[in-house]
């Protein structure tokens, strides 16, 4: 399970909407709780493809966002992007780039009125999505 605030997501969203028509992305940095994964930041980040089909996050920026993680005591839980055209499930694409078991996968489709967003870890793509808890405050 993962959890993060509506605020957090809220914020990704105004970030995903502001990157149209392009896939947006960000980095999830917290902690890993007996409960689960808590993010304590979206780590905005380039999408320096530049495109809607896929993005990338450069080496640099996610050397940064760990370096910055550890100041906090916290570690990269794992990604969030935006799918501006289809659904909150990962393409092909996704699949075959999301490696890291530990890493959780948050995926928010623009394509309805209302963003969906649903988490998903690399074991989990061929079958049932990451619980995703969404709070009203911080944890």
């Amino acid at each position: 399970m993962i959890t993060m605030t509506e605020r957090q997501l809220k914020q990704f969203i105004l970030h995903a909407t502001f990157c149209l028509p392009e896939e947006a992305c960000a980095l999830l940095l917290g902690e890993q709780t007996e409960e689960g994964k808590v993010v304590r930041e979206v780590f905005l980040t380039e999408n320096v493809d530049h495109t809607n089909e896929h993005f990338t996050i450069t080496p640099e920026t996610q050397l940064k966002a760990m370096k910055y993680a550890r100041s906090k005591g916290w570690s990269v839980l794992g990604n969030i992007h935006s799918h501006p055209e289809t659904p909150a499930r990962p393409s092909e694409e996704d699949k075959r780039l999301a490696v890291d078991k530990r890493m959780s996968y948050l995926i928010v489709s623009l394509a309805e009125k209302q963003p969906v967003c649903k988490a998903f870890r690399a074991a989990a793509y061929d079958s049932e999505p990451e619980q995703l808890n969404v709070v009203k405050e911080d944890t």
